[in-house]
C-alpha cells in the first residue's frame, strides 16, 4: 500500500475567515467615572431614559442616549440616593 495519506482538512468556519464588522448593537456601553459628567449626560437633549440597577455592592445608573448607553457605578449608597434625587424628572 502506498503512503498517500489525505491532508487534514481545516474547518472553513473556523480558519481563514475574516472577522465580522462590528455591528452598532454589539458595542459595549461607555463608562462615566464622574458624577458631574453623568448628570450632564442625563440632561442632554438626546437622553431618553435612566435606569437604576441595584446590587449588593454597587448601584449602577444607566442613561440611554441616541448613540450610546452610558453607565456610572456608585459604591456608596448615600451618594446613590443623592444622585437619584438630582436626576431630571421623567
Amino acid at each position: 500500500m502506498g503512503g498517500s495519506s489525505s491532508p487534514i482538512k481545516k474547518n472553513p468556519r473556523l480558519s481563514d475567515r475574516e472577522p465580522r464588522p462590528s455591528s452598532p448593537s454589539k458595542k459595549m456601553p461607555k463608562q462615566i467615572h464622574e458624577i458631574k459628567d453623568f448628570l450632564l449626560t442625563a440632561r442632554r437633549k438626546d437622553a431618553r431614559s435612566v435606569k437604576i440597577k441595584r446590587s449588593r455592592d454597587a448601584v449602577k445608573f444607566k442613561v440611554r442616549c441616541a448613540k450610546h448607553l452610558y453607565t456610572l457605578c456608585v459604591f456608596d449608597s448615600e451618594k446613590a440616593t443623592k444622585l437619584k434625587q438630582s436626576l431630571p424628572p421623567g
